[in-house]
This record gives C-alpha cells, sequence and structure tokens, in this order.
C-alpha cells in the first residue's frame, strides 16, 4: 500500500518538474526539446530486447519483437523530426565564396 503512494508521490513531483521546466523554455524549441525527449524512448527498445531474449512462447517472442519494432520506430522518428526542426533554423542564405 505505501509503495502505491510513494510512486504517485513521484509521478505527481515529476509531472510538476516537467510542467515548469517545458514552460520556460520557449515556445519555437518545444518541438526542438520533444523530439530530443523521444529518443528516450529509445529504453524502450532496450527493454524490450531483453524481454524478447528471455522469451520461451511464440506470444511472448511476437509481443517482444512488436515492441523492439515499435520502439526503434519511435527512437528513428524522434531523430528524424529533430533533423527536420534543426533544418527550418539554418538560414536560407547561401554562402559566397
Amino acid at each position: 500500500m505505501m509503495d502505491g503512494f510513494v510512486a504517485l508521490y513521484i509521478f505527481m513531483l515529476a509531472a510538476i518538474c516537467g510542467h515548469v521546466i517545458i514552460s520556460r523554455v520557449p515556445v519555437i524549441l518545444h518541438t526542438p526539446l520533444m523530439s530530443g525527449s523521444n529518443f528516450v524512448h529509445g529504453i524502450v527498445v532496450v527493454g524490450a530486447m531483453i524481454s524478447l531474449a528471455h522469451a520461451d512462447t511464440t506470444l511472448e517472442r511476437t509481443i517482444g519483437f512488436l515492441g523492439v519494432l515499435l520502439g526503434a520506430g519511435n527512437a528513428v522518428g524522434g531523430y528524424v523530426v529533430t533533423e527536420r526542426m534543426l533544418e527550418m533554423f539554418k538560414s536560407s542564405k547561401k554562402k559566397e565564396g
């Protein structure tokens, strides 16, 4: 019972900290920040790979494979969005000389 309250307390603190931190970031940087944080979901890939390594049944292997596939897609998507957003901040003027 106490573990549940501790987990809820940690979740509430994380939510408040996240809100305070995000509210202080300029609006123009929200998308790159979110793209970068998408890559944190790469941890899902590691967890899914560990689960897949310990899978014994076909159902467990299928779920592990889907976890690896979706986690990798999310990580790659985060990189693609970050790259696309960074292109928007580059100057359109070409260097002469």
